[in-house]
């Protein structure tokens, strides 16, 4: 019998079987949370002129400097620059364009003036007066410029956002809202991304029936399968496309009549039937159908029961079936499995350095994962940390109230309140590149 493996030996075995997925080109609106499968490199400027930044009069900053109320500058109206249009004259000395947020600035322009700093003296091709207090001045009216705080300011030059040949966003980029804005700016339509695994989850147990039979969990007579929702829910929101394969009775016949199901998938999941009790065929009918077995028991809890193989090409990872064990092992091994399918370069989440808020006494020699509630400590810098409460395995409401998993290493029995150690936290955003506990 093969020895159990330490969590993080057993996470880096499962990665090193995995390739991430070929790439594909997708609508932009459908590649949020993808991976970049190649670098965006800009074909243009952005912005691609000079253009104002806020409505206003485009004018030379030698013709408005000196500008008071009691002394304004007057200048000529020569034309008048909508966004989306394009000046077909340049500023000379003493004149402006009256302009609008977004309109490519005029040759001979360095400055836009605001519009409540100016207002209509004459105007010869007709205006109206605008709300703060400027004016809607046509071409060839004269506009008179009551401040010079504006000199040189309120453009946005060419290019001061992205330069033409620059690298936007690197290979590897994980694609958020402000990601698609980007690529919408450089015209890609359909980025070249990695595609998204399907991963398939199977669940087994003649106790557990699903969500659709509601007398049956209500009465007591049966279990709800709360594993499976949890699974498929962590798949999608770890970016992978969840197949449901449905429930499986332990019986070999039933468990090879749902693997079945799982072709096309790029990754299997199952939950329970891989312990050693009598009903637990799993790893039997994998072996049968000829999968590789690498592992199947780990140095942790909540979580030891865990097995890894291939069947065929079908990397298969099976977790516990109780149900905070089926979340901690995903988190640990399925979403960076995922997470590599997709392309990401750091598939792991990061630990931070907490003091415990109380003492913590364990019993088994194992590296213990526990749900715990991480936040600031009042009176200094860093993170302070306390249980959620109870630990068995089966108290999934824990999992609401957790916010991170407390990492204590294995063989420490005792941990003194105020000692220091580690902590995943389970929304924090920022990865690493190999297992950090």
């Amino acid at each position: 019998m093969t020895a159990p493996l330490a969590p993080a030996e057993a996470a880096r075995r499962i990665l090193a079987e995995l390739v991430r997925q070929p790439p594909l080109r997708i609508p932009l609106d459908d590649a949020l949370g993808a991976v970049l499968a190649e670098a965006a490199v800009s074909p243009l400027d952005i912005p691609p002129w000079t253009n104002s930044a806020m409505d206003g009069y485009a004018a030379r900053a030698l013709d408005v400097r000196g500008a008071t109320p009691a002394a304004p500058k007057r200048l000529r109206v020569v034309e008048v620059l909508p966004a989306g249009s394009f000046p077909t004259k340049p500023i000379g000395p003493g004149e402006c364009a009256r302009i609008f947020t977004g309109a490519p600035l005029p040759e001979g322009a360095d400055s836009v003036i605001r519009q409540e700093d100016a207002g209509g003296s004459q105007v010869a091709g007709g205006g109206s007066q605008v709300e703060g207090g400027g004016w809607q001045v046509a071409g060839g009216g004269v506009v008179e410029i009551y401040s010079d705080r504006d000199c040189g300011v309120n453009i946005r030059k060419a290019g001061e956002d992205i330069r033409k040949g620059s690298t936007v966003l690197a290979a590897g980029s994980e694609l958020g809202p402000a990601e698609l804005g980007v690529l919408a700016s450089l015209a890609q339509a359909h980025p070249l991304v990695y595609r998204r695994p399907r991963v398939g989850v199977l669940g087994s147990g003649d106790e557990i029936v699903d969500v659709d039979q509601p007398e049956e969990i209500l009465s007591g007579r049966k279990l709800a399968s709360s594993n499976t929702h949890t699974l498929l829910a962590l798949i999608r929101q770890a970016g992978g496309e969840p197949v449901n394969l449905g429930l499986a009775a332990d019986t070999p016949a039933s468990l090879r009549e749902h693997l079945t199901r799982a072709t096309g998938c790029d990754l299997l999941v199952t939950t329970a039937g891989i312990s050693v009790g009598e009903h637990d065929y799993l790893r039997a009918v994998l072996a049968e159908l000829g999968a590789e077995l690498l592992f199947w028991k780990l140095r942790m809890r909540p979580g030891a029961p865990v097995g890894f193989g291939v069947l065929g090409r079908l990397p298969w990872i099976g977790l516990p079936g109780n149900p905070v064990s089926t979340m901690v092992t995903f988190e640990l091994f399925v979403r960076p499995a995922i997470r590599k399918l997709l392309g990401h370069p750091l598939p792991f989440r990061r630990t931070v350095p907490v003091r415990l808020a109380e003492p913590v006494t364990l019993g088994p020699t194992l590296q213990h994962f526990l749900r715990a509630v991480v936040s600031e400590r009042p009176a200094d810098t860093g993170f302070e940390v306390r249980l959620t409460g109870p630990q068995g395995s089966g108290i999934l409401s824990s999992m609401v109230q957790a916010n991170a998993l407390l990492i204590i290493p294995e063989g420490q029995h005792e941990t003194p309140k105020g000692a220091l150690a580690s902590a995943l936290l389970l929304d924090d955003p920022r990865h690493v590149a190999e297992p950090p506990w």
